[in-house]
């Protein structure tokens, strides 16, 4: 079972009325946003690592990347 934490935002009265006249439950709409925001940014560094990544493979050139691919498999 997971271990949760209490997180806790202050909102306008206004709002919280609303939200309670519609029906919406704060604590889901919350954790959506912050799931969605996680992966977001989580896409973001994974993104720019890649393309530091590309920078330096480009670098390397294919036919040291096919030599070092063959090697890689004599030795299994």
């Amino acid at each position: 079972m997971s271990e949760y934490v209490t997180v806790s935002a202050k909102i306008p009265r206004e709002l919280r009325e609303k939200l309670a006249k519609l029906g919406i439950r704060p604590s889901e709409v919350i954790r959506r946003a912050l799931r969605k925001e996680v992966e977001e940014r989580t896409r973001r560094i994974i993104y720019k690592k890649i393309e530091k990544a590309s920078l330096i493979i480009s670098k390397v050139g294919k036919d040291a990347w096919t030599r070092a691919i063959r090697e890689s498999r004599d030795r299994r």
